[in-house]
């Protein structure tokens, strides 16, 4: 048996979880003040004290490290990688230590993983970081030399629900061709050809359909206009982009319930912004469908948003013509981030390793 402890990052919490195999034994999301925070200049000063968080909850529940062989950090923002379970090194540690590529709560994962795996010389692994990046080359092109498009999505649970599918259906996920749609507060959608993610919207920085809280593809002339209108920072701007775009700049809410309600009570301007999402998505994920060249397993619609049966039923009759669609509401990360583990221990996958380059 396998005992794998789970550590996933936020920036105001830490969810821990423990698992034997497959089973989750407990679970739990650890919150942090933001008094207690506020006293550490950096993400990566935190460390000491979200270690102690960590080991006073084990300690609770009768658990130290020496009771796991293996620690799975939540993956943070490193160098483009394709996709996979990674020994946690030297070389990841040092990048998240000093936020080379951008600083995020979840950069504590590898190195919380690492040093609590220290304790009994156990393994320490990441997986599926949002940094997974298998696009194909003429995907990776716009326009424009100076404008490159960038794989930054959402891996894990991508990866997760695909890999789900494929048992479902009987199939290894090396062998399929799926359309994944993430809905949440991002939004990506992925063309998943034969194991590896070959195009993706970038869900988090513009690209794609818009979400609750971020805009999407926006006509760029128009974005320009307003960039040198003087009426905006360029902070404002990049908020509007992302954090007050999407549902939030149309309705003021990012709460998908909110807005159901609002429809439910007679409210036609908040049907028509729900409808122009689901329109959005499904014209994205018939994009994706053309690189898979009609030849396509599944649809495969996840994410918080996926539990809205309005939602899915709005979708599925865009694209249901395309391949069957299966729906797998919601996320589970810290499931994917130990089967990510199991598939190295239990050697149906070989670990990576991470070189920064």
């Amino acid at each position: 048996m396998e005992r794998i402890l789970i550590i996933n990052p936020g920036s105001v919490s830490t969810k821990v979880a423990v698992f034997e195999d497959e089973k989750e034994k407990l679970s739990i999301t650890l919150h942090h003040l933001s008094e207690e925070l506020s006293k550490y200049p950096t993400v990566y000063s935190q460390y000491p004290f979200r270690k102690k968080v960590i080991i006073d909850f084990l300690k609770k529940k009768g658990l130290t490290p020496k009771d796991f062989n293996c620690i799975v950090g939540r993956g943070g923002v490193l160098h483009p990688i394709e996709s996979g379970t990674y020994i946690v090194n030297e070389k990841m540690k040092e990048d998240m230590k000093n936020a080379r590529y951008g600083e995020h709560a979840s950069n504590l994962g590898a190195i919380l993983a690492d040093e609590i795996a220290k304790e009994n010389d156990a393994r320490a692994f990441i997986v599926d970081p949002v940094v997974v990046d298998e696009m194909v080359d003429f995907a990776r092109l716009s326009g424009h030399p100076m404008f490159e498009r960038k794989s930054i999505f959402h891996a894990l649970n991508q990866k997760a629900v695909a890999r789900d599918i494929a048992v479902k259906i009987r199939k290894r996920y090396e062998d399929c061709n799926f359309v994944v749609a993430h809905m949440g507060g991002g939004v990506s959608i992925g063309a998943h050809m034969k194991g590896r993610i070959v195009d993706i919207n970038n869900a988090l920085n513009g690209d794609g359909p818009f979400s609750p809280e971020r805009c999407g593809t926006v006509p760029i002339t128009q974005l320009l206009e307003l960039c040198y209108s003087g009426k905006y920072t360029y902070k404002e701007m990049k908020k509007k982009i992302k954090g007050r775009g999407g549902f939030v700049a149309h309705l003021g809410t990012n709460d998908a319930r909110k807005i159901l309600k609002m429809i439910e009570s007679g409210d036609k301007h908040a049907e028509l912004i729900f409808n122009a999402f689901t329109y959005q998505v499904s014209k994205w994920i018939c994009k994706m469908a053309t690189i898979l060249k009609g030849e396509i397993d599944a649809i495969i619609l996840t994410g918080g948003l996926a539990y809205s049966e309005r939602l899915v039923s709005l979708i599925k009759e865009r694209v249901s013509f395309l391949a069957p669609v299966e729906v797998v509401p919601g996320g589970d990360e810290m499931r994917a981030l130990a089967l990510g583990a199991l598939r190295v221990l239990r050697g149906e996958e070989k670990a990576k390793i991470y070189d920064g380059r």
